[in-house]
């Protein structure tokens, strides 16, 4: 039996407007573009894995290239990501956030002491900025 994987490479979240999205995640969160097809998505980088954001209209079709066979796949409504950072950058991130005018929905400790704090993407996706003691990985 194969071990386990090592971790999560990358994360799949959709949206309606590329350039809105493209605008909050490199502008708001800092991070950084890695490739675009206009119309269809754009990626960035983050940590060591990768954020892919979809328009899921254009993935639910079948792929045109035969040397890239990615099956067909969408979601529609607001998906979920949480982004890893140290428990003594979460009041910067608090400020950076709303200074981009970012509202925030949430900001809260669960019951093992870590600290969560929720807001939303254009496109409505839940996105939530925490440390990683929330899963015991501190």
């Amino acid at each position: 039996m194969a071990d386990a994987p090592e971790g999560i490479l990358e994360t799949a979240l959709y949206v309606d407007d590329l350039r809105a999205a493209e605008s909050f995640y490199a502008g708001v969160m800092g991070l950084e573009r890695i490739v675009e097809v206009e119309g269809r998505h754009i990626f960035f980088r983050c940590g060591d894995g990768v954020l892919l954001l979809f328009v899921p209209e254009q993935t639910e079709k079948p792929p045109s290239d035969p040397a890239m066979p990615v099956p067909p796949h969408g979601a529609y409504g607001p998906g979920h990501a949480c982004f890893r950072v140290e428990a003594e950058a979460l009041d910067g991130w608090r400020s950076r956030l709303e200074g981009a005018g970012v509202a925030i929905e949430t900001d809260f400790r669960w019951p093992n002491g870590a600290r969560s704090i929720y807001f939303r993407d254009p496109a409505g996706n839940s996105l939530e900025i925490s440390e990683p003691k929330l899963w015991g990985l501190s």
